[in-house]
């Protein structure tokens, strides 16, 4: 007779959190096994997200924030968008979770635990900003593929972990290495073993860069299961799919990664403009790295009213990819002319900038507070949607909030 096997302790515990009560028994339930209390799970309480948060997909979990969800300047978990392209890991068993890294132009194979990966290598705490490529999707028209997110695919969370450079330099980097590529523990959602989700990867440049992280704790707190718990790569400022969750083994590559997700359409763009609804080949596009420019108003929520002679304070958010914002402005007139606001410098690389102005409006009726950022190469936000995509990637237009004056 085949002997019963039980789920793990941490996955007993995530249920319970997300039930809200001990389960009696728990360590009796099959591996596989799901309660009938979480069959139709509430994602909120399931995640530990605001109810204002935006459900997008279930199968697999995407979840956008509202922009003025966002005000704070360190967003808190509650407020943190998903994106997942496959099944959130069940039953991690925290003690045997190990990393390898290995690949073509790896000098030796190495395994480390998370233990040995906390004390071997000097730990790191950065702010860092992580967008989804596809953030601004629902504004494109032909509309494309995917999920729609509006504005609230995008936050920047305090991560703690090791540097990636001083693991890979560790196992050691042949010359003839080119990109890394993460494979992870989520499963597909056909659940076959064979294939992987997603399986992406950056040029070793942006892998050895001082603020890429293999990062085991974000806000203080261990990384949240739907976030990546246990350990998630965390590389700023490029498409956060670069930034792999529940991260099992990193590859160095002698060639650009090709693992899920990787190829096709897929994080891609055309590398010359094309006409709205054209067909690409995949010879002319090109991988998306560094994010645009963009900026955020966070304070007021649009739609707010305030009376006739009232000046109101405007706050928000600003980031440029790899670069840095240095003149941030808005419109209150539909772009006819702009106003500077102030804006702060950035915490450390990498991590989005916060402005604020006071805004006047010079009599009642219906107004739209428009936002613009300027990067430190100049290149601004451009008024209207950029340029088409199949996929819909890369919407940095001008956000903008209505206010009524009465």
């Amino acid at each position: 007779m085949e002997r019963r096997k039980f789920i793990g302790r941490t996955a007993l515990i995530a249920f319970a959190s997300a039930l809200g009560s001990e389960i009696v028994f728990g360590k009796y339930l099959p591996v596989g096994y799901t309660p009938l209390g979480l069959q139709n799970p509430d994602p909120f309480k399931l995640f530990h997200k605001d109810s204002g948060m935006v459900l997008l997909n279930d199968k697999p979990w995407n979840m956008e924030a509202q922009a003025h969800l966002l005000d704070d300047k360190i967003t808190p978990n509650k407020y943190i968008f998903i994106r997942n392209n496959g099944l959130v890991p069940e039953n991690i068993a925290i003690a045997n979770w190990t990393l390898t890294i290995d690949g073509e132009s790896v000098t030796q194979k190495k395994t480390y635990t998370l233990a040995q990966l906390k004390s071997k290598f000097k730990q790191h705490t950065y702010q860092l900003t992580l967008e989804c490529g596809g953030n601004g999707r629902a504004e494109y028209n032909p509309p494309a593929k995917g999920n729609q997110w509006t504005i609230g695919a995008i936050y920047c969370a305090e991560w703690t972990g090791v540097r990636l450079r001083d693991v890979l330099e560790d196992a050691g980097i042949k010359n003839d290495a080119v990109y890394i590529g993460y494979h992870a523990a989520d499963k597909h959602l056909s659940r076959d073993p064979e294939k992987e989700p997603i399986s992406r990867g950056a040029p070793m440049a942006k892998a050895l860069q001082d603020e890429t992280l293999l990062a085991f704790t974000m806000n203080g707190a261990d990384i949240p299961l739907v976030h990546g718990y246990p350990l998630r790569l965390v590389a700023g400022g490029w498409p956060a799919s670069v930034s792999g969750k529940w991260v099992e083994r990193i590859s160095i590559r002698n060639k650009v990664h090709d693992g899920a997700k990787m190829t096709g359409s897929a994080y891609r763009v055309p590398c010359n403009p094309v006409g709205p609804g054209e067909k690409v080949s995949e010879k002319d596009m090109c991988i998306i790295e560094s994010m645009p420019v963009k900026s955020l108003i966070t304070y007021p929520k649009t739609g707010a009213m305030i009376s006739e002679g009232k000046k109101i304070n405007i706050r928000g958010h600003a980031w440029a990819g790899e670069l840095e914002v240095l003149k941030m402005e808005y419109s209150i007139d539909f772009g006819s002319t702009w106003k500077v606001c102030s804006i702060e410098k950035p915490v450390n690389r990498l991590a989005w900038q916060h402005f604020s102005a006071q805004v006047d409006f010079p009599k009642k009726g219906y107004y739209e507070v428009w936002s613009r950022a300027t990067d430190s190469q100049g290149t601004a936000q451009p008024m209207l949607i950029p340029g088409w995509n199949p996929k819909g990637y890369l919407n940095n237009a001008c956000q903008r909030i209505a206010i009524k004056v009465s």
